[in-house]
């Protein structure tokens, strides 16, 4: 096998696995907490940092387009999980605040997360 071919390989199995735990999380997430994956994401990421980000910086840290990451970010603040404001800093900037309720079904839905994960990479 050559070496660019052995690279496929490994970014196939690389795609399959993301793939694979991407739609374990999903569905986990939805079935027990009522949250996507991408949205469990953006709660994980906030709960985990300031719980105050600048959509751009949040967008870049979850890898979301900027019409995915509006979408998911309405549904959240629709569910009372978050908030939208102006950047204090920035005015042409929007902040997005994570709330009690947010951080409440973040620390609720934390646990399925990190279940998926740990069964999807330390298998057998």
């Amino acid at each position: 096998m050559t070496e660019v071919t052995e690279l496929v390989v490994e970014w196939r199995e690389l795609a399959r696995q993301v793939a694979q735990t991407t739609c374990k999380l999903d569905k986990a997430l939805q079935d027990r907490h009522g949250l996507g994956m991408s949205e469990f994401e953006l709660l994980d990421r906030l709960a985990e940092g300031s719980a105050n980000m600048r959509m751009q910086e949040l967008g870049e840290a979850v890898h979301l387009t900027q019409s995915a990451l509006s979408r998911a970010v309405a549904r959240l603040e629709k569910d009372g999980f978050v908030t939208r404001g102006m950047c204090e800093s920035d005015r042409r900037g929007v902040s997005v605040c994570l709330t009690e309720a947010g951080r409440s079904r973040w620390e609720q839905a934390l646990p399925t997360h990190r279940s998926v994960l740990a069964e999807s990479f330390h298998a057998p």
